[in-house]
């Protein structure tokens, strides 16, 4: 974190211990972009499939990734406290790896707002990870999704963070 440390406490909790969501209309808006990534783990002949674009239900990556797309822009409506946010770019790439039979999924989220896209870029892999799954569950009911994580973000009064180890 850049700038002077400071105190650090829990903000959708109030000094009563009651979940709150936080109020931003004092705070300057600013661009934001957050990048978040996850796996689904699968069997060799699963990821056979995808790749040759034999699901019974259609191409598993394109609708992964419109569903990405579409859950980055629900996220206030599944997370109880967090902000309606006017998004202004929503990126998702779903890849197959081969190596390590799994599809890599990453999501970008942009706005220019008073608070951050973190949530968003993080539902955009939850969900194109699960639609995945429901593609694919017929087949491997064993595929794991995994290593949800934020890995960069960058804007407001907590400025730039880059997860260890990991390039964004």
């Amino acid at each position: 974190m850049k700038g002077s440390p400071r105190r650090r406490t829990l903000t959708h909790v109030d000094r009563a211990g009651r979940a709150r969501m936080v109020d931003v209309s004092a705070k300057p808006a600013t661009a934001r972009v957050a990048v978040a990534r996850g796996e689904v783990r699968m069997l060799p002949a699963t990821l056979d499939l995808i790749l040759a674009n034999r699901m019974a239900k259609g191409d598993v990556l394109a609708l992964a990734q419109v569903a990405g797309v579409m859950a980055a822009k629900h996220t206030s409506d599944l997370i109880p406290l967090c902000h309606p946010i006017a998004l202004t770019d929503v990126a998702v790439r779903a890849v197959p790896d081969a190596s390590r039979c799994l599809v890599a999924i990453e999501a970008t989220a942009r706005s220019v707002g008073p608070t951050g896209v973190e949530m968003e870029a993080l539902a955009a892999v939850v969900g194109a990870a699960l639609t995945v799954y429901d593609m694919c569950k017929a087949v491997d009911r064993g595929m794991t999704i995994e290593h949800v994580r934020l890995v960069h973000k960058h804007g407001g009064r907590s400025g730039t963070y880059r997860r260890p180890g990991e390039q964004s």
